[in-house]
């Protein structure tokens, strides 16, 4: 039989539950370790009921079927598990890459996935989408946790949830939301059942940014069925009780190794940092490792300069080296310097009665030393100002930058930035410095009334050539602030009570420097927010704009008139349509691993006080970052993410304040060309607060520089309005007394709106019937008359003739000889005789051939 049956020992086998059924119960098997092994085990028996669990710092015993605490170095969740070692990826979870872009089938994004990094794991930095996922089956409801690290909003970052029937969780809590500090936890309710764990991430980075990657750590999920054993701690912790929950860090300068009991301290020569799990050599102290500073000043106002090493300290004052060619080791701590009178308080603020420092109350003022009432008539500029550093002011503090990113080390000098935002980890950069700089003042202008951080880094290089650059900062001044203090007084507007307290200027009005008053600004300027007092702070409105009422700024009611070219005519334009936002994009870019983006403008050219305004969002984050202008731009990518068809970051405002037409530039909107293309269409270049409103060939992403934007607005209201000029009259025939005019326009079409066309007229004429009857009336009389005219001279030259003939017949008569003429007159009484002689003798035809034949001329 033992032959046949081999004995089974404890380590050959382990135990497990079977599947509940219906009734919730559940038996307790023994499973071989080696397969193909089915006889020889323990039979079968009845387990603990399914929603049996443990408490935390407890597992269950299989054997017994009982909760026993865990031993010491261990520790247990209970009903849940815990990830917070990340040398390797944990059993369960899984990562892939896969390209979101649909349109993109070239792209690999095989390897973009969540990488391992010992206590954390790291998303990937490119576009690709990486997903990290767990599936954990819970027998009651219960909770997930982690802690995350989120600093850089060009990533999205979204946690989710599936169920059994893949349903995710809300939509709306699902987008992490930017870290404010280092790590920031995060927890959710999980159901009974089967539940997907999802960490997905997309980089929308593009060209040029560096991305900095999520950070995730210390997982716990709770609400599993039971804990058969303990995990042990991790190295750099320890549980030195048994039935720990969690395990504790080592503090500095100690260490542990995996499932300690105890830390265990570095050598003399040797550090650690809090939570390591091995320690590192001491390196031999250099001039880089200390500061100077000054002690807080005593009761008879004295101050020490003194020397302090920068904590933590992990070099070493005895180990020998090279580090100081004047000892030849390490370099000690200077000694204290002398006792030397404190310096005065800040600006605005008074020395106490233990030489510190205390803000002056409202109304007073302050060089550094005591306070003073601001005299009659004045009142306080408030702000802060610092210039002495012995102690670190109240509202201001220093940290270091999350290690997890410090090996970005750059290559040559350091890295200084100065941003602003409503947090430090929300901070956009608004200069930066690299390199050996000099002293230098620099000043930002804040334009809006609201709560602001502001924040100053500085990285210095990992190249040892570089390992002891610096920054200073010598004076930090900011105006306008609540609850700030003064350091001097100014004059002010007196009201007209009683009191005589300060209030301000009425709108439209400036106070007059040293005195105190108010005197209207000249028509048509505004204000300036940053300084009310001297006729400098009015400033006049640019061409073709006036003030608003509050004079507080210039807009425009979309109207323009110019002198055409050649000084003719004044043209007229109205670009009220325009006043609309106009959004518009680049032509599409690519990212090294070939994701599609695009640079997206949105301009409203003008408008009234209350118009709307062109808005760029950044939607990667929950925060939902608005930017506002006259334009503005963000850069866009398409994508199925987060369930829209674009994503949208990187917004600024290109301009948000409208100037006028400057000899430089011209801020709003002026035709300088046209090109006709068809009778209603027109092409014309607009110009906009130096931005030129389809983009340039030569500029295609809208700028060249970084500062000029050029754009080329195309629009039939760049034509001017239509006035008289640009249409003429065609007068028809008179028809049956009814002669009709009708307006067009001329063409090519230059111009748009403006005045329509008249309507046609109708005007009552004479048709040309009347006047041809009138012209051949008169033509036949006429021609009557002359026909009678010529008959009568013609007779009577008949009759001269004839007399004449008869004369000549008589002188033929006498040779030699010619008689005496009496007359050559017709006589009295010879007209009729002669006439009837005559027309009895010839007829009217034969007077013509006789005629005839008397003129042709005679041959001699």
């Amino acid at each position: 039989w033992s032959a046949a049956f081999p004995s089974f020992s404890l380590s050959d086998y382990h135990f497990e539950y079977t599947d509940c059924d219906v009734l919730g119960s559940r038996w307790r098997v023994a499973v071989p370790n080696k397969p193909d092994t089915c006889t020889g085990l323990p039979d079968p028996v009845k387990g603990t009921q399914c929603t049996f669990s443990c408490s935390e710092g407890e597992f269950l015993d299989m054997r017994s079927q009982e909760c026993q605490k865990c031993s010491g170095g261990t520790y247990s969740l209970g009903t849940g598990v815990a990830f917070d070692e990340w040398d390797s990826m944990p059993a369960g979870f899984i990562s892939h890459g896969m390209n979101m872009n649909i349109a993109d089938i070239y792209t690999n994004c095989s390897n973009s996935t969540w990488i391992p990094k010992g206590d954390y794991i790291a998303s990937n930095i490119d576009e690709c989408t990486s997903t990290l996922s767990y599936a954990v089956s819970l027998k009651k409801a219960g909770t997930v946790s982690f802690e995350y690290f989120y600093p850089d909003n060009t990533i999205f970052f979204e946690f989710y949830v599936q169920n059994d029937q893949c349903e995710s969780t809300d939509s709306e809590g699902r987008w992490m939301r930017t870290s404010e500090k280092d790590w920031t936890p995060h927890n959710l309710k999980l159901n009974r059942g089967n539940n997907v764990l999802y960490w997905r991430t997309t980089s929308f980075a593009l060209v040029g940014s560096a991305v900095k990657p999520v950070l995730l750590r210390n997982i716990a999920i709770s609400g599993v069925a039971y804990t058969s054993e303990c995990f042990h701690c991790k190295p750099g912790t320890y549980s030195a009780k048994p039935g720990s929950a969690h395990c504790t860090p080592c503090p500095a300068d100690s260490y542990s190794n995996k499932g300690a009991t105890v830390c265990q301290q570095c050598e003399v020569d040797k550090y650690a940092e809090a939570g390591s799990g091995s320690c590192k050599r001491r390196p031999a102290c250099t001039t880089s490792d200390y500061f100077y500073t000054h002690t807080p000043c005593d009761s008879k106002g004295q101050t020490q300069l003194m020397y302090k090493w920068i904590e933590p300290k992990i070099c070493s004052e005895i180990v020998e080296g090279t580090v100081d060619n004047s000892t030849g080791g390490a370099v000690k701590l200077p000694a204290s310097g002398q006792m030397e009178t404190c310096p005065p308080c800040n600006p605005g603020f008074s020395v106490t009665n233990t030489s510190g420092c205390e803000p002056c109350p409202h109304g007073s003022y302050s060089n550094g030393t005591a306070c003073a009432e601001c005299p009659v008539g004045t009142e306080p500029v408030v702000g802060f100002e610092y210039k002495w550093w012995n102690k670190m002011p109240d509202n201001m503090r220093s940290s270091v930058y999350s290690r997890e990113y410090s090996d970005s080390a750059r290559s040559t000098g350091f890295f200084l930035f100065f941003s602003q935002g409503y947090s430090e980890r929300t901070n956009d950069m608004v200069e930066h410095w690299s390199g050996t700089t000099r002293k230098q003042s620099y000043s930002y202008l804040v334009k809006s009334n609201s709560t602001v951080s502001f924040t100053w880094g500085f990285q210095r290089t990992q190249v040892r050539q570089y390992s002891s650059d610096f920054a200073k900062m010598y004076t930090v001044q900011i105006t306008n602030v609540v609850g700030g203090v003064a350091s001097q007084c100014r004059h002010c507007a007196l009201g007209s009570g009683s009191a005589s307290e300060c209030v301000p200027c009425p709108p439209a009005h400036y106070m007059v420097n040293g005195t105190g008053v108010c005197k209207s600004c000249p028509p048509n300027t505004f204000i300036r927010a940053d300084q009310t007092v001297g006729e400098a702070a009015c400033i006049h409105c640019g061409p073709n704009t006036h003030s608003n009422k509050a004079h507080s700024a210039c807009v425009s009611d979309c109207r323009l008139d110019l002198q055409s070219t050649g000084g003719g005519e004044v043209l007229q334009y109205d670009f009220t349509p325009l006043a609309n936002i106009t959004s518009f994009q680049s032509s599409p870019r690519f990212t090294s691993k070939g994701l599609r983006y695009y640079h997206q403008f949105r301009v409203g050219l003008c408008g009234e006080e209350g118009r709307e305004v062109a808005v760029c969002v950044d939607n990667v984050t929950e925060s939902r970052k608005e930017v506002r202008g006259y334009a503005c731009q963000s850069t866009v990518v398409p994508s199925e993410v987060r369930g829209q068809s674009v994503v949208s970051s990187q917004p600024f405002t290109i301009g948000d304040t409208l100037i006028g037409k400057r000899s430089s530039f011209t801020p709003w909107c002026i035709p300088l060309k046209y090109k006709s293309r068809a009778p209603t269409v027109a092409w014309r270049i607009l110009t906009f607060d130096s931005v030129f409103v389809v983009l340039s060939s030569k500029c295609s992403e809208g700028t060249c520089d970084g500062c000029s934007f050029h754009f080329l607005w195309r629009s039939l209201y760049a034509c001017p309005l239509c006035t008289e000029s640009h249409y003429r009259e065609i007068v028809s025939a008179c028809i049956q007394g009814i002669q009709r005019t009708t307006y067009v326009w001329q063409q090519p079409l230059q111009c748009t709106g403006g005045v329509s066309l008249p309507a046609q007229t109708v005007s009552a004429c004479v048709t040309l019937d009347f006047w041809l009857k009138v012209g051949v009336s008169t033509g036949t009389v006429a021609a009557i008359l002359l026909i009678s005219i010529s008959c009568y001279f013609w007779k009577r030259t008949r009759k001269l003739e004839y007399k004449y003939s008869k004369l000549m017949m008589t002188a033929g008569d006498k040779e030699c000889e010619l008689p005496a003429a009496d007359s050559c007159a017709i006589m009295e009484g010879e007209d009729a005789e002669d006439d009837l002689i005559y027309l009895t003798k010839k007829s009217f035809f034969t007077k013509i051939k006789s005629f005839s034949r008397e003129v042709r001329p005679k041959r001699w």
